[in-house]
């Protein structure tokens, strides 16, 4: 094949778990010209993947490719390829679209890990799986936007950073509390460690309550935390990531795109499921949770006293960062 269309995942985190399958393309056929369907944050971090030449919306698919992989489980996602007069349009047989796919393959049973069900779909298809590892590599030039970033921001350009990411699309319940990342910020600063709060533009509001618990929590006057929220995005993020020795934050795009980029990350699990989305990277993952009975949940909001979070300690976060 020449022409290829990947319709990508809707979240930033999903489209970072999907760079294995991304990568087993590529190795598959070398020389196909590879596009990918995406929007929003998703289209600029697929912007910068080394195995994807081009970035379209899904509204702009045409005829002109031989085959659309559809990534996403929805009934929306194949009806846009097969109206899109796409010859050949693979996915899993989900959401009622089997009669809209030439090639329609069953979801692997059991618990199975976001990045594995990837793989599994593109190995069903033919393709060769690689690591299973998402990588991402950050061109200089991006790095180097993120200094000037973080420099804005009030960094000196040599303290060590640790990427604090206290936001998540997916709802309220998935949040540590703001005063918790507060504290946190405060012990790094007591080791000379300076925190980055890093997120989108929608996870301001609870970037300054960090900013303001931190104060309360007798951070260290001067540089010891920058606000870079809704600052950068996406490519100047990755590089910013990748001038942190750490990261800690919810499970969120932020935190699988950290591990992508190679540094180690902690991660507050609380409704959702580790054992399907703990982020995967080239160092290791510690992910923090509080055993109570009613998690993961899944619900957005949580209708209890959110035990799940609120009972994952500061020191403990604390400890995992510093042995970093």
């Amino acid at each position: 094949m020449k022409r290829v269309l990947i319709v990508a995942p809707n979240w930033l985190g999903d489209s970072v778990m999907a760079l294995p399958a991304l990568a087993d393309v590529r190795r598959t056929l070398p020389d196909a010209h590879v596009t990918v369907a995406a929007h929003g944050s998703v289209a600029a971090l697929l912007s910068i993947v080394e195995s994807v030449n081009e970035v379209v919306a899904l509204d702009d698919a045409t005829a002109a490719y031989e085959a659309a992989l559809l990534l996403p489980n929805s009934f929306r996602s194949a009806l846009a390829v097969m109206r899109a007069r796409i010859p050949e349009r693979w996915g899993f047989r989900t959401d009622w679209r089997g009669m809209l796919l030439t090639r329609a393959i069953d979801r692997p049973a059991g618990v199975v890990h976001q990045v594995d069900s990837y793989q599994h779909l593109v190995r069903e298809l033919g393709f060769v799986n690689g690591s299973p590892v998402p990588q991402l590599s950050v061109p200089r030039s991006l790095v180097d936007a993120a200094g000037q970033a973080l420099r804005a921001a009030g960094w000196n350009g040599e303290s060590p950073l640790v990427a604090l990411a206290p936001g998540a699309a997916f709802g309220p319940s998935k949040l540590w509390p703001a005063h918790a990342f507060g504290e946190l910020a405060a012990g790094l600063a007591s080791d000379g460690v300076t925190g980055v709060l890093v997120g989108a533009a929608a996870d301001q509001k609870v970037a300054e309550q960090v900013m303001g618990d931190a104060v309360e929590a007798r951070l260290p006057r001067g540089e010891s935390l920058l606000n870079l929220v809704g600052k950068t995005n996406v490519p100047v993020l990755a590089g910013v990531l990748a001038q942190c020795r750490a990261a800690v934050g919810n499970d969120s795009g932020a935190i699988h795109l950290a591990a992508a980029v190679g540094i180690r990350t902690t991660v507050l699990f609380g409704p959702t499921n580790e054992r399907l989305t703990a982020p995967r990277g080239m160092q290791d993952s510690v992910v923090l949770t509080n055993p109570v009975w009613c998690r993961p949940c899944m619900l957005r909001d949580c209708p209890l006293d959110h035990a799940c979070l609120r009972g994952i300690p500061v020191a403990a976060a604390l400890r995992a960062t510093q042995a970093r």
